[in-house]
């Protein structure tokens, strides 16, 4: 958004976006955040930014969710702690004063079972003029995210090429954080992607290097949002449900395939905190604390973790006179 119209404001937040931009940050929606504190100075005429005038504006975006509201203020105030490095007196808004943080919503983990079940409903999809391949689609897709944690926008955005045969392997390029990445594959997952190609093929459906992996012929492929949806409704048809009854979100699967990993390293013996930046790697996180949101502390890991130290220390655990243990 350009504005006509100049505010006290308008020349540091451009010296702000294009510093974050030279940083190597995208700073799209940042950008679009202080432009409507712009656009509010404007319309009412503010000669300054004030607690007041933070208020009002806040007031202007008060129906969207607590936390895109608590974004949007934090994105304010880095700007103004920003600008306070050069005029120590300007008003920074007050962390107290944005909604709290929601509580992170336990993510419920596939069972191998449930993954099953939700193979065998892809499969009795029905094709429809606009996906031909609709059930092998949703089969790949359930595939891909489950064995390879990928993100549901990461799927949607892989082509043909971004599948290297000979490697077994995905390319997912500039992901979120602007990063590309390659994902080996397992010999299974492998194989879906050459049977689903080879389908493709024999039903000469566009093949073309550039085509998009998840083809569909009105929209040249699936948005993350389409196959999310179309992922939920086979969640909602097999009665996979969480503990408390609700639905699980695609996006499990991401913690799913996580928890999967770390119980293997387990089983098979490995130092699991030397091996977690290769996990974080494969994942697409820039750090290892990212990773260690997907690993939730379920009943699998805790008896994994307690055997585990069981078998190295516990020699050294010996039983207390009132049955306890030292």
């Amino acid at each position: 958004m350009k504005h006509t119209t100049e505010t006290c404001l308008s020349s540091s937040i451009r010296r702000y976006v294009e510093l974050k931009q030279a940083l190597g940050r995208d700073f799209t929606k940042e950008r679009r955040v202080l432009e409507t504190i712009e656009t509010f100075m404007i319309r009412t005429g503010a000669a300054d930014w004030t607690q007041s005038a933070f208020e009002q504006w806040c007031r202007t975006f008060a129906h969207l969710s607590p936390t895109v509201r608590r974004n949007w203020m934090r994105i304010a105030r880095n700007f103004f702690l920003y600008l306070q490095r050069t005029e120590p007196t300007c008003f920074a808004p007050d962390v107290g004063d944005f909604p709290r943080p929601h509580q992170p919503v336990r993510p419920h983990i596939f069972t191998d079972l449930e993954i099953i079940w939700l193979l065998q409903a892809a499969a009795k999809l029905k094709p429809v003029p606009r996906s031909p391949l609709r059930p092998e689609i949703f089969h790949l897709a359930i595939v891909l995210l489950n064995t390879t944690g990928m993100r549901r926008g990461e799927l949607a955005c892989l082509t043909i090429a971004d599948y290297d045969q000979r490697t077994r392997s995905l390319l997912v390029r500039e992901a979120k954080f602007h990063r590309s990445r390659y994902l080996p594959l397992s010999a299974d997952a492998s194989r879906e992607v050459e049977t689903y190609l080879a389908t493709r093929r024999q039903c000469n459906l566009p093949m073309e290097a550039d085509s998009p992996l998840l083809w569909n012929r009105y929209c040249n492929g699936y948005s993350g949002c389409g196959l999310g949806d179309g992922i939920h409704e086979l969640i909602r048809e097999t009665g996979i449900r969480t503990t408390d009854g609700r639905l699980p979100r695609v996006h499990d699967m991401r913690h799913s395939f996580a928890i999967r990993v770390l119980l293997r390293w387990y089983k098979a013996g490995v130092d699991v905190q030397v091996k977690l930046p290769a996990l974080a790697t494969y994942m697409g996180h820039v750090s290892i604390s990212s990773t260690e949101y997907y690993l939730p502390f379920v009943a699998e890991l805790a008896a994994a973790a307690s055997n585990r130290f069981a078998g190295r220390y516990g020699a050294l655990i010996q039983p207390s006179p009132g049955g306890g243990a030292l």
